[in-house]
């Protein structure tokens, strides 16, 4: 294992990773809260997708600190973060485009979103993915997009309304590049190519 992935198994950058993931995934909630009340309670848990992927990965980072992995949440968290990671970088400089201005918040969210994509592709060989783990991952995804773009609860970018449907067309195609990422990296599992978390408890 080099010095990178030696880093990223180190358990006080675990630590300091889970605080900072956690912090931003209250963050998003609170940035959606002027949509979610105005939701119907049975779309709720498929609105705040961004800070629901930095949730998942929270999750996985606090199995990694207890010497342990959560595959199905790992499958949740790999393909959500990069969909929604990449997803907000491009929104974000598209309302730019649109709009010819971007305020510090939307910078500040194409940096963090790509750290959240970078992350989950960073930590990737660390997961124990299995085939039926990415499976119902895609699933959960797909279902996303459906509420989305057909219910029509998507995250609203100002400027880009008349963009809907080419936003869900990009969208969907990106959840299918990221389920096949996560299908990439059940090869590396069968392939014995993934690393271990140390078991901090042992």
């Amino acid at each position: 294992m080099n010095v990178i992935y030696t880093i990223l198994a180190d358990k006080r950058f675990l630590w300091l990773l889970f605080l900072i993931n956690g912090a931003g995934s209250i963050y998003g909630y609170i940035w959606y809260e002027s949509q979610l009340a105005t939701t119907p309670s049975i779309f709720i848990p498929f609105v705040p997708d961004s800070p629901t992927a930095s949730l998942f990965f929270t999750f996985v980072l606090l199995a990694f600190i207890l010497g342990k992995n959560w595959p199905i949440i790992e499958a949740l968290a790999l393909i959500t973060l990069v969909k929604y990671g990449i997803w907000a970088v491009v929104m974000n400089i598209l309302s730019l485009i649109v709009l010819g201005d971007l305020s510090w918040q939307g910078y500040m969210l194409i940096a963090s979103h790509g750290a959240m994509a970078l992350q989950a592709i960073l930590y990737g060989r660390f997961y124990k993915l299995k085939l039926w783990h990415v499976l119902l991952a895609a699933v959960w995804t797909l279902h996303n997009d459906v509420i989305d773009y057909v219910y029509m609860h998507y995250p609203q970018y100002p400027g880009l309304e008349l963009y809907v449907k080419e936003i869900g067309y990009f969208t969907f195609w990106l959840s299918i590049v990221c389920i096949g990422i996560a299908l990439y990296y059940v090869r590396i599992m069968k392939q014995g190519k993934n690393f271990h978390i140390p078991s901090y408890h042992s």
